[in-house]
């Protein structure tokens, strides 16, 4: 059988719908307000074949270097032979998602700011730093009896008795 090499080749669960999902893109889509900067997912949608991007950038995150009409450039990066390029490429609106990669550091900033600014007028330092989790705190099970006396069991001495 021939192998084909394809631009699409490869691609039957990557560029197919979801179930009850099919069909044209919702209008919101079009009015995704995207601006140079923005972190943007590409992700080929299936049912609109014009501007489509590569196999290779679904599922990427890049971000915004130009916005015209009907498309959104986009810098990526991509490994080859061992280097990381970054590539730029073009794609249309509908293949674009708004990422959420950067929601959690903004929220952070947000947080660090208003923790500042509370230091500030409370005149004390504050850490903010993140910290990896500490092991949990020691504490006492209480005895199953009820007493409050805690038994301790001794091993039996080890008998060879055959």
């Amino acid at each position: 059988m021939p192998h084909s090499f394809g631009v699409r080749a490869r691609t039957r669960h990557m560029f197919a719908k979801k179930f009850r999902k099919h069909g044209m893109p919702h209008l919101s889509q079009y009015f995704l307000p995207v601006k140079v900067g923005d972190y943007v997912d590409i992700f080929a949608n299936p049912s609109i074949h014009k501007g489509m991007p590569y196999k290779h950038y679904h599922g990427r995150t890049g971000i915004v270097f130009n916005v015209t009409k009907s498309a959104v450039g986009v810098r990526v990066n991509k490994l080859v032979n061992g280097r990381v390029l970054e590539k730029r490429i073009h794609v249309r609106i509908e293949h674009i998602r708004k990422s959420t990669c950067q929601k959690e550091i903004i929220e952070r900033v947000k947080s660090n700011e208003a923790a500042k600014k509370a230091a500030r007028e409370g005149g004390e330092k504050v850490n903010l730093k993140r910290e990896a989790k500490k092991p949990k705190e020691g504490y006492f099970l209480a005895a199953t009896g009820g007493d409050g006396v805690i038994t301790t069991i001794q091993p039996l001495p080890f008998s060879d008795m055959v």
